[in-house]
């Protein structure tokens, strides 16, 4: 892959709700977006005016997670549902997965496994195909060193599809095995919680975006260093890049310029290139150079963008925002 020295917005699409999560239906142009107000809707992005085309009715609060699979699309929200919806858009099956919030959504790359993290403090295992239950995964704590309920934020799955991640509020990410549900390996990144113990007695932060390289070597856990204002996100971007085997960290990559939670990463397919998005208000795409950590290109965004997701060749992304669906073109010079 060439130098990715160019990222440029090629389609910016307003609209009225809050996009909270997003995935895409394999070798298309069309996405999914789970959506503040309950819903969720499917764009066609190759459409020069993309229309939303809404789904029915299944949740009864933010959509935070959803995954494409070849059998049915998955979605989770804040009402601690999963909901297996058909090709015509409309529910095949409801499972009350979730204690609390459910934060994250996720296919494995064969798409034949979902995987959905919560503020149960649980990681769940789901078949794609039956919705069976696989494995519960346990291993982050449910309060903070402060006393204050923790959050689990983050998960993704290997490449290859034999580990799983998860990362919490406090900074603690443990690794799975997908075929046995056991506990392989923990990191620690302390740096992305923030502690305020005078003006609101309250923390924040927390690891919100995880994702293995190619290779599977390296673990990127991302999320917002230390928060100033912590009502304004107002801390520096961060990244930390694991050699999960050992346990060691690699490097940090810390951006005060446009700053607010990484909410989502992505390595290039040859391992050369780390894009990360997120944001405050406002929101970023950065690309780093994965090997010395250096900042290779920068974009404003508008409005918080909370992920995105990739087309099949790997030179496009298509980000949901506030208020915004996005499409933006990765080249070289």
């Amino acid at each position: 892959m060439p130098p990715l020295n160019q990222l440029k917005s090629t389609k910016d699409h307003s609209t009225p709700g809050i996009f909270l999560s997003i995935t895409r239906i394999a070798d298309t142009d069309r996405v999914i977006v789970g959506a503040a107000d309950a819903k969720l809707y499917e764009y066609d992005l190759a459409a020069e005016k993309p229309e939303a085309v809404p789904f029915a009715d299944g949740h009864t609060s933010y959509v935070t997670g959803v995954a494409w699979t070849p059998s049915a699309v998955v979605s989770g929200g804040y009402d601690g549902k999963l909901i297996w919806w058909d090709a015509d858009r409309k529910p095949i099956r409801t499972v009350d997965a979730h204690a609390k919030w459910i934060r994250r959504v996720v296919a494995s790359p064969d798409g034949r496994l979902v995987a959905s993290v919560a503020d149960d403090m649980l990681c769940k295992l789901w078949d794609a195909d039956s919705g069976e239950l696989r494995f519960t995964l346990a291993d982050h704590l449910a309060i903070t060193p402060h006393h204050y309920p923790s959050m689990l934020y983050a998960l993704a799955f290997s490449h290859d599809g034999r580990w799983l991640a998860t990362g919490d509020k406090v900074g603690h990410v443990v690794v799975w095995d997908v075929a046995t549900g056991a506990k392989v390996a923990a990191v620690e990144s302390p740096g992305m919680y923030t502690w305020d113990p005078k003006q609101r007695r309250h923390s924040i932060g927390g690891i919100r975006s995880l994702a293995f390289s190619r290779d599977g070597r390296t673990l990127a856990v991302g999320g917002v260093g230390l928060i100033g204002n912590i009502d304004h996100l107002d801390g520096p971007a961060r990244v930390e890049l694991f050699d999960w085997q050992s346990g060691k960290s690699q490097k940090e990559l810390a951006d005060t310029k446009l700053k607010g939670l990484v909410e989502q990463l992505w390595f290039s397919p040859d391992d050369q290139w780390l894009i990360t998005a997120g944001g405050d208000n406002n929101g970023f795409l950065t690309i780093y150079d994965a090997k010395d950590g250096q900042l290779a290109h920068q974009e404003k965004a508008q409005q918080h963008l909370h992920g995105f997701v990739p087309n099949a060749a790997g030179d496009q992304l298509a980000t949901a925002h506030h208020g915004r669906l996005m499409v933006w073109s990765l080249r070289s010079a």
